[in-house]
C-alpha cells in the first residue's frame, strides 16, 4: 500500500463516521414527571420569579457555588438570571406564561439555545408536574453524538428539580 491509499483510506473513514452522525437524531426532547402534594398555583408561583426558581434550581443542589445574576423583572415574562458554574455559563429567561405552564428560553452560546418548560396540572392527588426540554442539535456531529447521552444526563438533573420543588412548596 502507498501512503496515498492509506491517506485516502483514512479521509474516506473519516468522512463516512461524519456523514454518519447525520442519522443520529436532530432535535431532542427530554420529560419528566412528578405528581407533588401542592397546587399549582404554588408551582407557577415559583417558577415564574426568579427568586422562586432558585428555590428548586437542581444545579445548585450540585454546584453550591453556582453563580445567578438576575436581570430583568423579578417575576413574569422577561424575568431571568445569567448563571455561571462547573457545568456550564448562559442563561434562562421566562419566554411565555400559561394558565398552567412557564416556558423559558435558555441561550448556552455556542452549546445551543435549548427551550423549557414547567407544565402544572391539577390531579385528585395534587399537581402533576412535567419538566420538559427540547433541543435543536443542528447538523453538528459532536453534538448529535452528545445528544444520545443527554436523556439521561438531564433526566436525573430535572429528577432532581422536581425533588426540590417538592420540599420548596
Amino acid at each position: 500500500m502507498t501512503l496515498w491509499t492509506l491517506l485516502l483510506g483514512g479521509l474516506g473513514v473519516v468522512a463516512i463516521s461524519a456523514a454518519g452522525t447525520m442519522l443520529l437524531p436532530r432535535h431532542i426532547h427530554i420529560e419528566r414527571q412528578s405528581t407533588l402534594a401542592t397546587t399549582p398555583d404554588a408551582i407557577l408561583a415559583l417558577a415564574t420569579s426568579t427568586q422562586g426558581y432558585q428555590a428548586f434550581n437542581p444545579y445548585k443542589s450540585v454546584d453550591p457555588n453556582l453563580s445567578i445574576t438576575p436581570f430583568g423583572p423579578t417575576n413574569g415574562i422577561g424575568a431571568g438570571f445569567h448563571f455561571d458554574g462547573k457545568d456550564g455559563k448562559g442563561s434562562q429567561t421566562i419566554s411565555e406564561i400559561g394558565p398552567s405552564h412557564v416556558r423559558y428560553d435558555i441561550d448556552l452560546g455556542a452549546m445551543g439555545q435549548p427551550v423549557q418548560s414547567i407544565h402544572a396540572i391539577p390531579t385528585n392527588d395534587g399537581t402533576r408536574v412535567t419538566w420538559r426540554m427540547d433541543m435543536d442539535l443542528g447538523f453538528n456531529p459532536v453534538a448529535r453524538v452528545f445528544g444520545l447521552f443527554l436523556d439521561k444526563m438531564l433526566g436525573q438533573t430535572f429528577d432532581q428539580g422536581l425533588a426540590n420543588l417538592a420540599a420548596a412548596t
